[in-house]
């Protein structure tokens, strides 16, 4: 039996109604879009429970502090100073 999992499914139905809204226009690029809308929540939670802690945040990501901080930095969650 396969467990429902609540975010998968989420994403199913947000992405069965954007195709859907598109009618016959072909979608393009959806990977891209799809990781560009699922990144920032992440990071901004994540950087929300760390409590602004960036290597709190890289650790709870499975990701380096400099990674991190490249992501913050193209999300624009913060700035280069």
């Amino acid at each position: 039996m396969k467990k429902n999992n609540i975010l998968e499914d989420s994403v199913r139905l947000s992405l069965e109604q954007y195709l859907s809204d598109l009618g016959d226009t072909d979608p393009s690029d959806m990977y891209e879009m799809v990781i560009r809308c699922v990144e920032r929540p992440i990071l901004e939670v994540a950087m929300e429970r760390a409590h602004q802690n960036q290597s709190k945040a890289a650790q709870m990501l499975g990701m380096t502090r400099n990674t991190l901080r490249k992501k913050l930095i193209f999300h624009k969650l913060i700035s280069l100073d």
